[in-house]
């Protein structure tokens, strides 16, 4: 039965099933893609894996940069999440002089009226009203930190990005994850009020349906991890992720190493419920976003 296959470059044209699980190459952009067995549609080699290995790349000082391998020790992808350090360091510097100079206003109005008790209400009230000052004038001024996903360290092929919606997302953090020509793939979703029991990050499909849950491996952990903290490595923070009725899709692990390496295994979803390119991005936030 001939499949309706459609490239990234937005080509599409009918496939005899004989090519399914092989190389083809694109007729319009010259992309060589591999169609996939369980959903008769292209798909990129590099997320068509059911494990990826995480390395973070320590001593980077302007972005948090991962590689990310295959089974057999190979870099497929290249992610980077930017610091903006300067315009990081520009924004607490705004906020830091509104809150000196709001502050400076307060005080010389209490020393003008003269009142010590009236002087130390008007103290309370700049510091207050100086803080939320400085705090809208550094959102203001920095930068919002996308995630983007490339071929390889050179950076001159983009796969895949995680956009942050807002600078200050509370309670609720809303991420988009999009494909190279800018489609909607996913929404991510993390409330940092729930984070006080359990971590846990929503997946949801563009519609608002929630494709996935990730939560900590388990509840006492997680628990146990708030009280004690990471104990040298021993409560590492693990992930799994299921859909909403409880059905195993994969885990998001931290191997005991010294250095920061992660493992996303999805074999528990053979039938590629969960677009591998979404479970990625989602795991790359389980570790960015959680700032682990």
């Amino acid at each position: 039965m001939p499949l309706r296959i459609t490239c990234k470059c937005g080509t599409s044209y009918e496939m005899k099933d004989e090519f399914v699980g092989k190389m083809v190459k694109c007729p319009q952009c010259g992309e060589v893609m591999l169609v996939s067995a369980e959903t008769g549609t292209i798909v990129d080699p590099a997320f068509d894996r059911d494990k990826f290995l995480l390395r973070q790349k320590h001593l980077a000082l302007t972005a948090e940069k991962y590689y990310v391998w295959d089974e057999t020790g190979k870099v497929i992808l290249f992610v980077e999440r930017p610091y903006h350090t300067w315009r990081s360091f520009l924004a607490l510097m705004a906020g830091c002089g509104t809150l000196l100079i709001v502050m400076a206003v307060f005080i010389a109005v209490a020393v003008l009226i003269g009142t010590e008790a009236l002087g130390i209400v008007l103290g309370i009230v700049g510091f207050l009203i100086g803080i939320s000052a400085a705090i809208a004038v550094a959102t203001i001024v920095s930068e919002k930190r996308h995630v983007t996903f490339y071929r390889d360290d050179s950076k001159k092929e983009q796969l895949l990005s995680v956009f942050q919606l807002a600078k200050i997302q509370i309670p609720t953090a809303t991420y988009h994850v999009k494909d190279a020509q800018g489609n909607l793939l996913a929404v991510l979703r993390k409330n940092y009020l729930y984070d006080f029991f359990r971590k846990r990050w929503q997946c949801c499909a563009p519609d608002g349906k929630v494709i996935c849950i990730a939560n900590e491996d388990s509840l006492i952990l997680a628990l146990l991890r708030r009280w004690l903290g990471p104990v040298f490595g021993l409560l590492r923070t693990n992930f799994i992720i299921h859909t909403t009725d409880g059905h195993l899709l994969g885990e998001f692990n931290r191997q005991f190493t010294i250095l920061d390496r992660y493992v996303l295994d999805m074999s528990l979803d053979p039938t590629r419920e969960l677009d591998r390119r979404i479970a990625l991005a989602l795991g790359v936030m389980l570790d960015t976003g959680e700032k682990r």
